[in-house]
C-alpha cells in the first residue's frame, strides 16, 4: 500500500512539474502575449505615413523590433529569470539602438518612430498609444532607489531629443515638444516646450487634439526676449525725454 501510494505521489510530481514548462509555453502563446505585440503592429499604419505594406513594417522598424523584444524581456523579467531579460536588453539596443529596460512597463499600441537613441529605464511606465520620437529619454536624476522613473499616461507625445528626468507624473494626452526637458509633473491634455519645460497651452479634459506640429509651437524663450526689448526701447525713449527737459 505504501509503495502504491508512492508510486502516485511522485507521479504527480512529475506531472507538475511537466506541466510548468507547458504553462510558460502556453501563456507566450496565448493571445494575452501577443495581442500588444499587434496593437504594436496596427498602429504604425494609422500613424506613420510612410508606412506601405506590412512587410515593409515587420523588417525595417526598429521601434517594432524594440517592442518585440522588450515585451519578451519583461515577460521573462516579470518571472525573476535572471541575466537573460537583460541579454536581450542589450542585444535589442545593439540591433536597433532603442535601450528599455526589462523592467520597464510598456501599454499596448506604443509606437517608437524612427527611435535611434531612446532611453527608457527600469521603473519607467509608458502609458497605451504613446507616441515616442528618436533621442527621447525617460530617465531618473541620481542614484535613489525605488520609483525613480517617470510614468507617462495614455496617448501622450514626446518630440524628439526630450528628456523626462526623474519620478514624474505625465498625464494622459500631454504633448511634449523637441528638444524640452521635463523637470516636473505635467497634468492632463498639457503642451510644454522649453528648458526647463514650461506649459505653454492646455485643454479641457474630452477636447479634440490635433497631432503636434513642432513646426507650429510657440518660442518661449523668443517671446520673452522681444518683450525685454520692447520694454528697453520704451525705457531708452523716456530717457530721451527726460534729458531734452533737463536742458
Amino acid at each position: 500500500m505504501q509503495q502504491s501510494l508512492d508510486s502516485i505521489t511522485n507521479s504527480q510530481t512529475l506531472k507538475i512539474q511537466g506541466s510548468k514548462p507547458k504553462s510558460w509555453l502556453k501563456n507566450i502563446l496565448s493571445g494575452a502575449f501577443f495581442e500588444p505585440l499587434l496593437s504594436d503592429f496596427r498602429i504604425i499604419f494609422e500613424r506613420d505615413p510612410a508606412a506601405r505594406n506590412w512587410l515593409e513594417v515587420v523588417f525595417c522598424y526598429p521601434g517594432l523590433h524594440a517592442l518585440c523584444l522588450h515585451r519578451l524581456a519583461h515577460w521573462l523579467h516579470g518571472r525573476g529569470v535572471g541575466f537573460i531579460p537583460r541579454l536581450i536588453s542589450h542585444l535589442g539596443r545593439f540591433l536597433t539602438g532603442i535601450e528599455i529596460h526589462p523592467g520597464a512597463e510598456i501599454g499596448q499600441g506604443v509606437f517608437i518612430d524612427h527611435g535611434m537613441g531612446v532611453v527608457i529605464g527600469e521603473t519607467a511606465i509608458v502609458g497605451d498609444y504613446t507616441l515616442i520620437y528618436q533621442g527621447v529619454t525617460l530617465g531618473g536624476t541620481g542614484k535613489e532607489t525605488g520609483k525613480r522613473h517617470p510614468t507617462v499616461g495614455k496617448n501622450a507625445v514626446i518630440g524628439a531629443g526630450a528628456k523626462v528626468l526623474g519620478n514624474l507624473q505625465i498625464g494622459d494626452r500631454v504633448r511634449i515638444g523637441a528638444g524640452s526637458i521635463v523637470l516636473r509633473n505635467i497634468p492632463n491634455d498639457c503642451t510644454v516646450v522649453g528648458v526647463p519645460g514650461r506649459i505653454i497651452s492646455r485643454k479641457e479634459s474630452g477636447a479634440s487634439l490635433s497631432p503636434l506640429e513642432h513646426g507650429k509651437l510657440p518660442d518661449v524663450e523668443a517671446t520673452v526676449i522681444r518683450s525685454l526689448l520692447s520694454r528697453i526701447e520704451q525705457l531708452e525713449k523716456q530717457l530721451q525725454t527726460l534729458k531734452v527737459k533737463s536742458h
